[in-house]
């Protein structure tokens, strides 16, 4: 985002600030870090999204659709994973990668049918994504960019489905598996609920228009997770928590543990690349760095003092430097301090290593990932 151009404001930006929600700018929108209160700070809501439910305004995600008669076959020769191996009504993480095999972002993709699809990119990457997906796609292919026709509202956490259906969803949402969407109704109308969130936690993510009618539906909606989260014990919690629930998953984020220049394999996200496929974006250039090697790769560490890690410290071993943090943070749920760093690749869980924290060394133990267990499912 460059200097004159103010934020984006979410549908919701009165309700944050009403709230006296502490504001910041991510990916040129500006959104809640987190909010005040006795259920407030990062800490609080954190607790509350594992222990109970919070929801999240996460409304500046990128949104946009291609469609047309081939529209997933032409996707899944663009995007890394494999399209193929989900049916509609599935999503799947996948990558848009530059021919060098960076990555211009990670994104889901809703696969409503084979002739629509439904992306979720990052908020500062949705102008990049479409427009390279436009510049390839042949002229039966619609891709449009649908940022600002819709809000995203996460519900995560213990309580998410006791939760949404007291806020008027029915039955039905029950069976959704992970990584499973529906094209329901809410109150008239229509709402996306997918079985997906960046937390960890079992949870969905509510896709509904702000347009017209649907701008009043989304208010009365997100109002009426608010009106019932007290039910349950959950907070409206803001994106510091979720950065911090994220990196405990050891989910990555595009800009520090995913980039242009940190590929998938450097990334350890292998998993979300479809090696099989005879094309997408980039293969050539991933295939070699497979087979040769990548010179990094990504490691979780659990650091062992009250250090706490950020993004561009230094790590070593025996004092030489082999490697940097690419995302670091104290962890609510182990009281210490956490990190994904990019590392010398022959570093192996159990390996003890320095983490140079402001001209202080703290010791780290690299781990598995996740730092916490999972519950998605």
């Amino acid at each position: 985002m460059t200097q004159d151009l103010p934020s984006r404001l979410s549908p919701l930006d009165a309700f944050h600030r009403d709230r006296g929600a502490k504001m910041a700018d991510f990916g040129g929108w500006m959104m809640p870090i987190e909010y005040p209160g006795e259920n407030g700070g990062v800490l609080a809501e954190h607790r509350a999204v594992r222990e109970r439910v919070g929801i999240f305004d996460v409304s500046h995600l990128g949104k946009a659709s291609v469609s047309g008669d081939g529209a997933a076959e032409f996707l899944n020769s663009v995007l890394s994973n494999d399209l193929e191996s989900i049916s509609d009504g599935q999503a799947q993480y996948n990558f848009l990668l530059d021919e060098r095999g960076g990555v211009v972002d990670d994104l889901i993709v809703y696969r409503k049918s084979s002739s629509d699809l439904f992306m979720i990119p990052n908020a500062s990457n949705t102008s990049e994504v479409v427009t390279r997906i436009q510049a390839q796609a042949p002229s039966s292919i619609t891709v449009k960019n649908l940022h600002l026709d819709f809000a995203v509202f996460a519900v995560q956490g213990p309580n998410a489905l006791e939760l949404l259906r007291a806020s008027g969803f029915d039955e039905s949402i029950s069976k959704l598996e992970y990584m499973s969407f529906a094209r329901l109704e809410w109150e008239g109308v229509p709402v996306i609920l997918c079985r997906t969130g960046y937390t960890g936690e079992f949870g969905f993510e509510a896709v509904i228009p702000v347009q017209d009618k649907g701008q009043k539906s989304a208010w009365k909606l997100w109002q009426s997770l608010v009106e019932n989260l007290a039910h349950f014990g959950g907070a409206v919690a803001g994106l510091g928590a979720r950065d911090t629930l994220r990196t405990e998953m050891g989910y990555p984020l595009h800009g520090q543990d995913l980039s242009l220049e940190i590929n998938p394999v450097e990334a350890s996200a292998s998993w979300a690349v479809g090696w099989k496929k005879p094309h997408f974006n980039g293969r050539d250039a991933l295939l070699a760095i497979k087979e040769q090697g990548a010179l990094r790769k990504s490691f979780a560490l659990k650091v062992s003092d009250r250090g706490i890690p950020r993004q561009g410290m230094t790590v070593m071993r025996d004092g030489q430097k082999i490697g940097s943090i690419t995302s670091g943070t104290f962890s609510p749920t182990l009281k210490t301090g956490i990190a994904l760093a990019l590392l010398d690749p022959k570093t192996k869980v159990g390996d003890v290593v320095e983490v140079d924290i402001r001209g202080r060394i703290s010791l780290a133990e690299v781990v598995k990932l996740p730092f916490v267990p999972s519950h998605v499912r």
